[in-house]
């Protein structure tokens, strides 16, 4: 992972809910009484805690990269289902105890559960609006990465369009050249025309000069 803080977070977590686990499943059927209800209450107070260090991951989830934001959100979320159920079984035990006077919970105790029991609503509460605040970041995020890549893509298609017209710039001139060379070729050839004419008249001149002289002299 990205974050030795969050590894620690997990690690502390899971034994939290571990040791809870042990308490709701194998110990608080078996209590009664005084050593009962110490028993819930050691539970409560672990989960809450659990729900104070999964706040503290979402935090480090929050900022860790894209790639491994969704694994620690996975991870997150299955500690909530845990911490949930955890919840419901302690709820289940504790309402089917305040139903008898054997087990001893008195009002203040059921007040005192009744408020934590609020206090966990009110930890759930919060955490499925962190749940909603990170999905939206990772979407952000997401949104970013991708204007990102269009940001790069239009860069190399400015970089391709530029050497394109850097070339069709180039072959203008070169056509611009090759134009002048087929101008001045063209100015020879007519040169070159008019030298042959003025031989052929000279010429013609000549040989009329010498027949004249020639028959008629």
């Amino acid at each position: 992972m990205s974050s030795e803080k969050f590894e620690s977070l997990e690690e502390d977590l899971s034994g939290i809910i571990d040791s809870a686990k042990i308490t709701v499943n194998r110990k608080i059927q078996n209590y009664s009484g005084e050593e009962r209800k110490s028993a819930v209450r050691q539970v409560e107070r672990k989960l809450e805690d659990a729900y104070l260090i999964m706040q503290e991951m979402e935090s480090e989830a929050k900022v860790a990269p894209v790639n491994y934001r969704t694994q620690m959100l996975s991870k997150i979320r299955n500690f909530k289902v845990d911490i949930e159920s955890i919840s419901r079984s302690l709820k289940r035990d504790t309402s089917g105890a305040g139903n008898t006077d054997s087990h001893g919970f008195d009002r203040e105790d059921r007040m005192e559960a009744s408020q934590r029991g609020k206090l966990m609503q009110g930890h759930q509460s919060l955490q499925r609006t962190s749940d909603s605040i990170a999905r939206s970041h990772q979407i952000a995020a997401e949104t970013d990465q991708i204007g990102v890549e269009i940001i790069s893509e239009l860069g190399e298609q400015r970089e391709t369009l530029v050497r394109t017209r850097e070339r069709l710039t180039e072959t203008d001139s070169n056509l611009s050249r090759s134009r002048k060379i087929l101008k001045g070729m063209a100015r020879k050839v007519m040169t070159n025309k008019m030298i042959l004419i003025v031989i052929i008249l000279v010429e013609l001149a000549i040989l009329a000069g010498v027949v004249y002289w020639k028959f008629f002299s």
